[in-house]
């Protein structure tokens, strides 16, 4: 039997519902592949924030940084600006353990084939920066200036994962790009991107600019694979992409360290959702998906293989569906169809 460590971070709103449902679902899957998960929670949230100050504690990485992963379920509450649980909480993480990578798979679990593709967002530079400020404040002349900051080697390595994970899959990228209105930072995405590809003679590479990128992602989700893109472009796009697939409960996340030098950190798309938080209806297939990738990652692709195989057992043989999906069911009745399949 093989071991793993995970430090789970169940967070805010829904977070603490849908992690419970992914823990249910690992810990059947372990059973029946003789995976034994160790599993440390911490309260790092933004209830957490508005009673001491902080969404983690000082040093707080160092509690994390010899576990095998890290399993977030959402942050975000009423009270607390978005900014500080961004900033308080997950950017520290993925910054402080080089997880520049983002992927996020979109695949439709409904039977359609022409829903599968996969969004690498960069995560630690691009739109994201802290460079930048506020002058004159409470005038009539009041700024704001916000800088972007996109370096040869980060802009390199995102594009070589993804060049990588494109010839896995059917050799065809997608780059997004706005270098027709945004005339510093996207060409030169586009340069390093074009550098890169000259090494690749696998792989078909085509640039579009994001606002024609969303249009055709919904009009033909078809004709995309793998669509690489800045940390802002593969943010928007990636939601786009799993509302196209059915809903945004249904969507993973992982966020990488592909040097395996730190612990990468899994967590679904959907955020905390406050307005049905602790009503037992929400989604947990974006959780499931996302322990799933976790699997994948640990080395377990055949336990992995099987939670996907139970996900689309149900939704392709019943009609437990929650409600953003159309349905009635309970998280709890759709994590047990889930437990049932596998």
């Amino acid at each position: 039997m093989q071991s793993h460590r995970i430090a789970v971070i169940p967070g805010d709103g829904i977070g603490v519902e849908v992690c419970g449902a992914a823990r249910a679902v690992l810990d059947a899957i372990g059973r029946r592949h003789a995976i034994d998960l160790t599993y440390d929670e911490f309260d790092w949230s933004c209830a957490r924030y508005l009673a001491e100050g902080a969404m983690m504690p000082t040093g707080g990485l160092s509690q994390i940084r010899h576990h095998d992963a890290i399993f977030l379920g959402a942050v975000g509450a009423p009270g607390v600006a978005d900014h500080v649980s961004l900033w308080g909480l997950l950017i520290p993480i993925r910054r402080g353990f080089q997880q520049f990578v983002n992927l996020r798979p979109i695949r439709a679990l409904d039977g359609r084939q022409d829903i599968d593709l996969v969004v690498v967002r960069e995560n630690c530079e691009g739109e994201y920066s802290e460079i930048g400020g506020r002058l004159y404040q409470g005038t009539s002349a009041e700024m704001a200036v916000q800088e972007s900051v996109f370096t040869r080697p980060g802009v390199t390595r995102i594009v070589d994962y993804a060049l990588d994970l494109a010839e896995r899959r059917t050799g065809r990228l997608t780059s997004a790009t706005k270098s027709n209105g945004i005339i510093h930072t996207m060409p030169f995405w586009d340069e390093i991107v074009a550098e890169r590809v000259a090494e690749r003679s696998g792989v078909s590479v085509r640039s579009e600019h994001i606002d024609a990128l969303c249009a055709k992602l919904v009009l033909d989700p078809a004709q995309f694979d793998v669509i690489v893109a800045s940390n802002l472009f593969g943010d928007i796009l990636s939601d786009l992409a799993a509302a196209v697939a059915g809903s945004i409960g249904l969507a993973p996340a992982a966020n990488l360290d592909p040097t395996r030098a730190h612990p990468s950190m899994f967590e679904p798309v959907h955020g905390s959702a406050p307005d049905i938080a602790g009503r037992g209806i929400a989604n947990p297939v974006g959780a499931i998906r996302t322990a799933a990738m976790m699997l994948d990652h640990l080395g377990h692709s055949e336990a992995s293989d099987n939670i996907m195989a139970a996900l689309e057992s149900v939704f392709s043989g019943t009609s437990v569906r929650t409600p953003d999906l159309g349905g009635t069911a309970r998280t709890e009745d759709l994590t047990r169809a889930i437990i049932e399949a596998i």
